[in-house]
């Protein structure tokens, strides 16, 4: 491990343990299992996977962990030096570690003369015994063992002498890599790199673990790696205890694209990057952050219409790197912002055929206006690319009508009635959603009814029952309903507007629509309506016009059959 330009920086990954730190994530062991495999996949060196030791999840993983083949990185068990009143050969910390079995071994110490004090109530030589005890234990047992300096940049600023004396035990004693604490997170740039290049002067191999209590945790990383680090930390997406931990998918695409530091990232892994980010959100069931730089959904989202026309000319006027080299896609997004240059663009992103004809100049006017109306009224097509699409295709003459809605009605009642269990008395729920819906389909007027679990599910099953008879192809690949977002528009109170935005989902793709209203099971009647519109288009459906449908007469006893 040598300057960055000359040697190979290290990539150490601790999603698995310090992130499962943060507040709301909570990995189950087969999560772990799996990320540990996209983190190998992807070509991180070392992948930190917990404490052996330290709960019962954590032995498990380890154990299950042997399991599973590793091509690109070293799994790595994390612990702390020996408790003081213990001998390093019955510690159950130093133990558990070796458990794990695992070539590589992390333990923290600590180097800040505050904690040492406070914190472990010993001396400060105490301390240095500890730290060489443990260190010299494991390097006689596994082939790595790192010794993170915990609060190091605390603890140089407050007694710079002991700060490095902590880092020369650690190195006398056999540590491959002295991995720089920011634990609490509160260092400056120009303090990181300050201390970092007087930490060099040891001779030693140095690491970097920042955390992002002052948002400086990415720039923080970087600043010790070009001031002699070699070896860095960090989490996927950032995750981690109270504001998290240094982002490691930032960190990498600098280092990768920016820095042109030999990592053992390849172009093909780097091209993974957005992916991995959102695997990982998807472990822990949040959504993955829009604008995280390289790889959220907005990173390379372009809205203003001087922005779309000079990218539309050259990419390199409004990004700042190619979005495919880490896995993302360029996007034009639609809005009251929008000039011509977005609509075109987002034409050839839908395959709508436009020739820039005086007639559909015309047409794209009418469109851009009917865009900053709709936007006025609380629409917002940004996340509805079904409903945008649909509209576009519907102002330029080019979308087929496959049914025209005629009205609806809900009926959704709670009733609590005395039972009992058991001999227990108590209150049982009685829940009945009925919903009715009115269709022009094939010539005909349509009127049925049915039940759901809720409104907005009733009149689903009533929409789908209806249109199915004519549109087969609704029932062998049916949509799905995966997320549901209700915003409140212009005020507070219950007579407010609404914006609700629905995903769904079939067998071949995905899709999001909008509907605006102060009624919110209008509004979610409107986005149903168009999201049904949008899958018959998209799966080639021809509409059938005013022809009946080919079943013959719906039989008498449909709607009763329904309800």
């Amino acid at each position: 491990m040598v300057h960055p330009k000359e040697g190979r920086i290290t990539l150490y990954d601790t999603t698995l343990r310090d992130g499962s730190q943060a507040e709301d994530v909570l990995f189950t062991v087969e999560d772990k299992l799996r990320i540990l495999q996209r983190l190998d996949e992807f070509g991180v060196d070392f992948i930190e996977g917990g404490w052996p030791g330290a709960n019962p999840k954590d032995e498990l993983f380890f154990q299950q962990a042997k399991s599973v083949p590793l091509r690109h990185s070293r799994l790595t068990a994390f612990g702390s030096t020996r408790k003081p009143k213990s001998k390093v050969e019955n510690d159950p910390v130093l133990n558990g570690l070796l458990r794990a079995e695992t070539s590589v071994v992390t333990i923290f110490g600590k180097s800040w003369d505050l904690h040492v004090s406070r914190a472990l109530g010993i001396t400060l030589e105490e301390n240095l015994h500890i730290i060489d005890d443990s260190i010299r234990f494991l390097k006689q047992r596994v082939d790595t063992v790192f010794f993170d300096a915990e609060h190091f940049f605390d603890g140089y600023k407050a007694a710079p002498e002991y700060a490095l004396k902590v880092l020369e035990t650690a190195r006398d004693a056999g540590a491959d890599c002295l991995v720089l604490c920011d634990t609490n997170g509160g260092s400056l740039v120009h303090e990181i790199a300050q201390i970092t290049q007087t930490a060099q002067a040891l001779g030693a191999p140095l690491g970097i673990h920042c955390h992002n209590d002052a948002d400086l945790a990415v720039a923080n990383s970087l600043s010790a790696l070009t001031s002699g680090a070699m070896h860095v930390q960090g989490t996927i997406n950032g995750i981690g205890e109270r504001c998290g931990n240094a982002n490691l998918v930032s960190i990498i695409a600098n280092l990768c694209l920016k820095m042109g530091c030999n990592t053992n990232i390849t172009p093909e892994q780097l091209a993974r990057l957005t992916p991995l980010s959102r695997f990982v959100d998807e472990m822990i069931n949040r959504s993955p952050r829009k604008n995280q730089p390289y790889v959220g959904q907005s990173a390379f989202a372009h809205k203003g219409g001087i922005h779309v026309s000079a990218v539309l000319k050259d990419a390199a006027t409004y990004e700042h790197v190619v979005p495919e080299l880490v896995g993302n896609r360029q996007r034009v997004l639609v809005s009251e912002q929008s000039g011509k240059s977005n609509l075109i663009y987002k034409f050839r992103e839908m395959g709508i055929e436009f020739n820039g004809t005086v007639e559909e100049d015309g047409k794209l006017a009418g469109l851009l206006q009917k865009i900053k109306e709709l936007e006025k009224e609380g629409y917002q097509f940004d996340g509805a690319e079904g409903s945008f699409e649909l509209l576009a295709r519907r102002a330029l003459g080019k979308m087929p009508e496959y049914f025209a809605p005629r009205g609806f009605r809900v009926i959704d009642e709670r009733r609590f009635r005395e039972t009992s269990a058991e001999g227990c008395p108590g209150l049982l729920r009685v829940r009945d959603s009925e919903g009715t819906v009115k269709l022009l389909v094939a010539g005909v007027v349509e009127h049925l009814v049915s039940e759901g679990t809720g409104p907005v599910d009733a009149l689903y099953n009533a929409l789908h029952k209806v249109l199915q008879r004519y549109y087969p192809s609704l029932a062998s690949n049916r949509m799905m309903l995966m997320d549901y977002k209700v915003r409140i528009l212009n005020k507070g109170g219950t007579d407010a507007k609404v914006r609700v935005l629905v995903g769904w989902r079939d067998h071949s793709r995905s899709w999001s629509t909008v509907g605006v209203s102060d009624h919110i099971i209008e509004a979610s009647y409107d986005a149903m309506l168009d999201a049904i519109t949008y899958k018959l288009f998209k799966d080639g459906i021809a509409p059938l016009g005013g022809v009946a449908p080919t079943f013959g007469v719906i039989p008498a006893d449909f709607v009763k059959e329904c309800v």
